[in-house]
C-alpha cells in the first residue's frame, strides 16, 4: 500500500529517475508513515514534507541522497530514520541544520578522543592526532554528514568557519605553572575543548620556532610548554606525569599523551614509563620530524 500510494505522489515527477532515488523515496515514505506523519515529495526531489494534523514539517534531503549514495543499502533505514526523527523531533525554536546561513551561528568543534567514537562515518570531523578527533557539532550536538552534505560549502570549510566561532566565543584564562622546576603555563575556560585554540596559542604566550609542548587532560584545559632547547625532554617528562595524573583523576578526560605543536600540526611524542635496575624512567620514542629536531638542538648545545 504504501509503495502504490508513494507512485501515485510521483506520477507528476520526471519519469527517468535513477533506481537508487526511487528507492529510497520507497524508505522514506515507509519511515513518514511509522513516524505518523502523511508525506509528499517536491517535484524535483529536493524535499519531503511531513504532514500532522497541527504541523507541517520541510525535510530537504539532498544531503541524506549524498550520504545514502556512499553508504551501503544496508545503512538506509538508519539514516534515513535518523534523518526524518531528527526533522521532526526539532526544537522548534532551531533552525534546520540544512540551512546553512541560519545555523552559521551555532556551528562550533570540539576535539574528542578517537576511540570515544563509535562509528566516525556518522559524524563530520578531522583527526588532528593519531588518538584525536575534531568534530563539527551544532548547538551542542555532532553534526551528520546527512546534514552537512546539504551545505553549498564543503564540510572541511564548515569545520574552518565553526573552529573560528569557537576562537571568537571566548579568550582563554592564563596561569603559570611550575612542574617540579619547568615553567608551563594552563590555558583554560568553559569552551568544550580548549585544544581549539591551540590556532592562536601565540595570542597567550611566546612561542618559539620550535614550536610548543602541550599536555591535553581534560577538554577544557591545556597545558602549554614553549620549546627551548634540550630542556624540552625533561618538560616532556613533567607533562607527561602532569597529564596522567588529571586525565585519571576523573571521568570525562581527553588524553594522558603529550603532543608537539609546530606549524600548525599536532603530534603525539610516544612515551612510557619502564623499571630499570629497580628505578622508573621515561622512555621516549619521538617520531622523526621531532627526533630531527632533538638532534638540532644537540648540535646548538
Amino acid at each position: 500500500m504504501a509503495r502504490r500510494n508513494l507512485i501515485e505522489r510521483l506520477a507528476g515527477r520526471p519519469a527517468e529517475r535513477p533506481v537508487e532515488d526511487v528507492d529510497l523515496d520507497s524508505l522514506l515514505g515507509l519511515v513518514a508513515e511509522s513516524l505518523g506523519y502523511g508525506y509528499s515529495f517536491q517535484r524535483d526531489g529536493a524535499a519531503l514534507e511531513l504532514s500532522a494534523p497541527r504541523r507541517r514539517i520541510t525535510v530537504r534531503l539532498a544531503g541524506l541522497r549524498l550520504e545514502a549514495a556512499r553508504r551501503p543499502r544496508e545503512d538506509w533505514p538508519v539514516l534515513v530514520a535518523e534523518h526524518l526523527s531528527g526533522a521532526a523531533g526539532r526544537d522548534p525554536d532551531l533552525p534546520d541544520v540544512c540551512d546553512l546561513a541560519a545555523v552559521r551561528p551555532l556551528l562550533r568543534t570540539r576535539v574528542v578522543r578517537a576511540e570515544a567514537l563509535e562509528d566516525p562515518s556518522r559524524v563530520i570531523g578531522r583527526h588532528i592526532a593519531a588518538d584525536l578527533v575534531e568534530i563539527l557539532t551544532v548547538s551542542g550536538r555532532a553534526v551528520r554528514p546527512a546534514e552537512a552534505f546539504c551545505w553549498e560549502i564543503p564540510p572541511g570549510e564548515a569545520m574552518d568557519l565553526a573552529a573560528r566561532n569557537v576562537l571568537d566565543d571566548e579568550k582563554l584564562a592564563t596561569e603559570r605553572l611550575d612542574l617540579e622546576g619547568v615553567p608551563a603555563w594552563r590555558l583554560s575556560g568553559s569552551a568544550a575543548s580548549a585544544a581549539v585554540h591551540l590556532r592562536r596559542v601565540q595570542d597567550y604566550l611566546l612561542v618559539s620556532p620550535d614550536g610548543v609542548m602541550v599536555a591535553l587532560p581534560n577538554p577544557g584545559e591545556m597545558i602549554v610548554h614553549p620549546v627551548d632547547g634540550l630542556s624540552v625532554m625533561r618538560a616532556i617528562e613533567r607533562l607527561w606525569l602532569f597529564a596522567r595524573r588529571e586525565y585519571h583523576a576523573g571521568e570525562g578526560g581527553l588524553s594522558p599523551h603529550v603532543y608537539w605543536w609546530n606549524h600548525g600540526r599536532l603530534t603525539r611524542i610516544q612515551a612510557d614509563l619502564v623499571v630499570q635496575n629497580g628505578q622508573r624512567r621515561l622512555v621516549v620514542a619521538p617520531p622523526p620530524e621531532f627526533a630531527r629536531l632533538l638532534a638540532d638542538l644537540a648540535q646548538d648545545h
